[in-house]
């Protein structure tokens, strides 16, 4: 039987935490760019008892579709696998500047605020601050955080002007290293 949309939610935070944020603690090496061998990956999963479950064609699934939200986390290229973005493990970046569209956006909690106009958008602890191509992805970002998220506004094309560097991750989603104040929207009621 092929599993639920609920276990391939599962599996999918399972990847990112092994991918993402604590392959050490599974004894998962990445390279410097993030890779990992898919075979040991498949062995870890195979080795737990809420993954057992878990095939190839399974984690294939997630990297082609991703886990339901539109959003494709993960990439696999031969017999390796890893997470496209969002680590906090020291890696080096290979994804390519690009041209950002005119404006980003960015969901937080009206907590951050404050700090938000006065240092801008920082990646706290992660490499990369993560933007979103439109408000609606923004505001569902947001709310793993908070329940009811603010939506800054970006303007991106003129923070690529001034030289910010930005990167795409994939359809919806870019990255910055940070963002000044100067270049951000805030709501008015915000």
């Amino acid at each position: 039987m092929p599993p639920g949309p609920a276990q391939m939610v599962k599996l999918s935070k399972f990847l990112s935490l092994i991918l993402r944020h604590q392959p050490e603690r599974f004894g998962l090496k990445l390279d410097e760019e993030g890779w990992a061998s898919l075979p040991e990956v498949l062995e870890i999963l195979r080795g737990l008892p809420n993954f057992r479950w878990a095939t190839r064609a399974d984690v294939m699934e997630l990297v082609e579709r991703g886990s339901g939200d539109g959003k494709r986390r993960f990439e696999v290229a031969g017999e390796r696998i890893r997470a496209r973005y969002g680590h906090t493990v020291s890696l080096s970046a290979d994804l390519p500047p690009c041209t950002p569209p005119p404006r980003l956006y960015h969901g937080t909690s009206p907590h951050a605020l404050k700090r938000i106009r006065q240092e801008g958008l920082r990646p706290m602890r992660r490499q990369y601050v993560h933007l979103s191509a439109d408000r609606e992805t923004a505001m569902r970002v947001g709310a793993r955080h908070t329940p009811h998220p603010v939506i800054l506004t970006v303007r991106a094309a003129e923070a690529a002007e001034a030289g910010i560097l930005f990167h795409q991750a994939d359809e919806s989603i870019y990255l910055a290293k940070a963002i000044p104040p100067e270049f951000l929207e805030f709501p008015e009621e915000a």
